[in-house]
């Protein structure tokens, strides 16, 4: 009764594992073929009344292999996480490896002549000052 209800359901059709793995293999070639793209690191955007500051998650990157500019009012950290050699097999790969970017674009109110950058314990730490006119001013108030 049960295969008689299958069959009026509808056509069945058999798995075909070497038609699954020739697909699997068709697209993982073709996404091999492709340049890796760069990968954008997690970060934390804050603003004081003196500046913005920009915390970014880079662990495993050293200083020489990161980059920080700024255009305008436009900034960006770039550079490459590299791969550690090793020896055996992986059993599991989770870790982000290649080139990386991280762009963002900050009010015009900015003095990128005074942009500081430290990287610690893997969070790169980017401070942008405000121009002063920017700044909140308290204005005093004269008068009776």
């Amino acid at each position: 009764m049960a295969q008689s209800a299958m069959r009026s359901a509808g056509t069945l059709s058999r798995w075909d594992p070497f038609r699954d793995l020739d697909r699997w293999f068709e697209d993982f070639a073709g996404r091999a073929e492709q340049a890796p793209q760069a990968w954008a690191p997690r970060a934390d955007v804050s603003e004081t009344e003196q500046e913005y500051v920009l915390d970014v998650e880079l662990p495993g990157v050293v200083r020489d292999d990161v980059a920080v500019e700024v255009t305008g009012n436009r900034l960006a950290v770039t550079g490459e996480l590299k791969e550690k050699e090793r020896e055996g097999r992986f059993h599991r790969r989770a870790r982000r490896t290649g080139k990386f970017s991280y762009r963002l674009t900050l009010p015009r109110d900015v003095d990128g002549d005074k942009v500081e950058a430290v990287l610690e314990e893997g969070v790169l730490t980017v401070r942008v000052p405000k121009v002063d006119a920017a700044r909140p001013r308290r204005i005093e108030i004269t008068g009776k």
